[in-house]
């Protein structure tokens, strides 16, 4: 089996929509055969302290372990916190430009292949494997730039709403890029994890 593969035109993105479809897919056993080995050297980092969220970062600054930790694992976003509707910043500006070294312990999984294949396409920021918890919910916000999804672990119950629509994305191997730059969230509806490879990235424009 290839480990990569070409899916029809017909998914490429389309005016209006928010969740545009790549022209591009992955192996999902290798992709969940991957998650698997790296949690079991690492557990998710939950040092952020928000519910039922927690992430492993896959790149870094070169040289520079700090730069995946912490806030630097979260960076920027704005939200609408209460009644007033009024919007505020939340955490710390970060250069996605200088994310460009793959994590040195995980570079003998199929991850470092999914990396060196999406840097052919795409300038790609952080890249990320992020955990959303059974029955929870990520804050109303949005984000400095679009982000680039590929689902490992899901279930149907498992949802992302951009403005007004909702949608899940099966975890077949496709590659998503969604309109981070609206408000948005996030909600797993399921009993299991959802597991999302995700990637910032600088260089896409939506309509």
């Amino acid at each position: 089996m290839n480990n990569i593969s070409s899916i029809n035109k017909f998914n490429l993105k389309s005016q209006n929509d928010d969740f545009h479809k790549q022209d591009i897919s992955f192996d999902i056993n290798k992709l969940q055969d991957a998650c698997n080995e790296i949690l079991a050297m690492k557990g998710f980092d939950t040092s952020l302290g928000i519910p039922h969220f927690a992430s492993i970062s896959l790149n870094q600054i070169p040289g520079d372990p700090d730069s995946i930790k912490g806030s630097k694992i979260r960076g920027v976003y704005w939200t609408k916190p209460d009644s007033s509707g009024k919007e505020v910043s939340r955490d710390i500006d970060i250069d996605e430009t200088k994310y460009t070294e793959f994590v040195k312990d995980f570079k003998h999984t199929y991850f470092k292949f999914v990396f060196d294949e999406l840097s052919k396409r795409y300038k790609l920021g952080r890249v990320r494997l992020l955990l959303k918890e059974p029955r929870s919910t990520l804050s109303w916000h949005r984000d400095p730039e679009p982000r680039l999804h590929i689902p490992i672990f899901t279930n149907p119950g498992s949802m992302m709403v951009i403005e007004d629509r909702a949608k899940h994305m099966p975890a077949d191997g496709g590659v998503w890029i969604t309109n981070n730059v609206k408000y948005h969230n996030a909600f797993n509806g399921g009993e299991e994890n959802r597991v999302h490879l995700v990637a910032c990235v600088l260089d896409y424009k939506f309509n």
